[in-house]
């Protein structure tokens, strides 16, 4: 359902998509449509700066299973290298029918620093309607 101002700006979530392990994912939304989540969805994870899925609820996005369904835009991978790291392992076990195994690291200095911006942003000017 769409509602009558679009939410903008950059956002940040806090996420538990591994049992125990939490993280920020730092990205950007730019949509009117409003996504109520049903009693025993999973969500992305919680708003901690923007609007998320509706402006009200805390949180963004969804999970079933493997999959994952978002608002975020833009270069949400290349900010966010554990998630770019998850969403691959995800993948893989799919494709073997494995359960996912932790890849081995590559280096993300830069990565990291894009994410630290994206992350500040959020904090300072997520979250606007317009």
């Amino acid at each position: 359902m769409a509602g009558e101002k679009r939410m903008i700006g950059d956002v940040l979530l806090e996420c538990e998509l591994d049992p125990g392990v939490q993280h920020t994912l730092a990205g950007f939304e730019n949509h009117a449509g409003r996504t109520r989540l049903d009693a025993a969805a999973v969500p992305l994870g919680r708003v901690v700066a923007g609007f998320g899925n509706d402006g009200e609820s805390g949180h963004e996005g969804c999970r079933v299973g493997r999959a994952v369904g978002t608002y975020l835009h833009g270069p949400l991978l290349p900010r966010n290298p554990w998630f770019a790291d998850w969403v691959l392992a995800q993948a893989l076990a799919h494709a073997t029918g494995d359960e996912p195994v932790a890849l081995p690291p590559l280096r993300d200095e830069l990565e990291a620093v894009a994410h630290e911006v994206s992350a500040r942003r959020a904090e300072t000017r997520g979250g606007r309607f317009s």
